[in-house]
């Protein structure tokens, strides 16, 4: 049952992971600034809030299984019209359907986690936190290879791949049992321990983006790291996460939720003015980045569990708040890091997200967390 659930969230990275390999030559094709086509993110994540927060009121009228149904036939529909964009008005237009496909897969893949039991829940969510990782990890190399020898239109195949491969799948998930109570817009808001675990995701979130955005020309403008170089140190981050979030169920047996993510983020506050400050070195940056990767993997799933107990009988209206909390927090930890870069620089950028780690943990540490026995399928 977690298959559909791991792929449809990683369809949905999918889409934001392809345009990375691809922004320089879309730029060149469509005659733009790479700025400028860049905004294609910007309209994704101002679509799957407006759709999130919809989700939030009318999540019982679209269950878990048609919500990824409906999301994974989307999809290709959104690659396409991206595909044939011949002008970057069409290009960033073409974005409003990538950002509805968005919301619906990585709200569904979430919540479909509530299914599971509690004691297989853990390693559950641990998988479909992982296929941030696994789209970086598999989508980002075909992608350019795509764009490299055929062309950036070609790359999109890749995200629409994954979705059908998805939409195959539909038929395994188990949909959650509906309240019939239709949730108020800012009821999640409304409860304490709900707003403060949407406001530890915003700012993690925030300070994540803001690190994975920028990380790759740190590699190369503070290292002297070839492009190449700085997407194996990437790819090689991006494995670790994968690793903490798919093999830390003895962790998951000793050490509660929200504790794994208080230590987790307070490790990572420690280790990014580390990265971003002192290390001169590529092996060392990689070295250091890894470590970030793989605390970023135990904190992840260990949050999105707890948010899942906020509201309890409504995890798909939690999870759709999740989806459009993360959106804020890319679209701000992208401003304020670029921000941060072309004023002060890559130091001030480290002491920055480290003080926004810190206050995470301590938003976190103010969550009321369900006592539950986690265990490992």
């Amino acid at each position: 049952m977690v298959t559909p659930l791991v792929l449809g969230t990683m369809a949905s990275q999918a889409l934001l992971v392809v345009l990375a390999p691809t922004i320089v030559a879309i730029s060149r094709d469509l005659d733009s600034s790479v700025a400028t086509v860049g905004q294609a993110r910007s309209v994704t994540a101002a679509v799957s809030i407006v759709v999130s927060v919809a989700l939030i009121v009318r999540g019982e009228a679209l269950t878990v299984s048609r919500q990824l149904l409906v999301g994974s036939a989307l999809t290709p529909l959104a690659c396409g019209a991206v595909a044939m964009s011949n002008a970057t008005s069409a290009f960033l237009a073409a974005h409003v359907l990538v950002g509805l496909a968005f919301a619906l897969l990585l709200s569904a893949g979430f919540a479909g986690i509530a299914a599971f039991s509690p004691e297989d829940r853990a390693w559950a969510t641990g998988y479909v936190v992982s296929a941030n990782a696994l789209a970086w990890i598999v989508v980002n190399p075909l992608a350019a290879n795509l764009t490299e020898h055929v062309s950036w239109r070609a790359a999109q195949a890749v995200p629409a791949a994954v979705a059908l491969a998805a939409l195959f799948t539909v038929r395994q998930v188990g949909d959650l049992p509906r309240t019939g109570v239709r949730l108020r817009l800012w009821e999640p808001l409304a409860v304490p321990g709900a707003r403060r675990w949407m406001g530890a995701e915003l700012v993690g979130f925030a300070t994540w983006t803001a690190l994975i955005t920028f990380a790759g020309a740190f590699v190369i403008e503070r290292t002297g790291a070839s492009e190449p170089a700085a997407g194996w140190v990437l790819a090689a981050a991006a494995a670790a996460y994968f690793v903490a979030a798919t093999r830390t169920g003895w962790l998951n047996r000793r050490v509660s939720r929200q504790h794994r993510v208080i230590l987790a983020s307070l490790a990572m506050a420690a280790l990014l003015p580390l990265m971003l400050g002192l290390t001169h070195s590529t092996a060392t940056t990689a070295m250091v980045f890894c470590v970030i990767g793989l605390t970023a993997g135990i904190r992840t799933p260990a949050s999105a569990s707890i948010g899942l107990d906020q509201l309890p009988g409504h995890p798909g209206a939690m999870m759709a708040a999740r989806t459009a909390t993360t959106q804020l927090g890319y679209l701000v930890g992208a401003l304020f890091g670029g921000a941060l870069i072309a004023g002060p620089g890559y130091g001030a950028l480290g002491g920055v997200l480290a003080g926004g780690m810190v206050l995470s943990a301590w938003l976190v540490h103010r969550v009321d967390e369900p006592a539950y026995t986690e265990g490992k399928k």
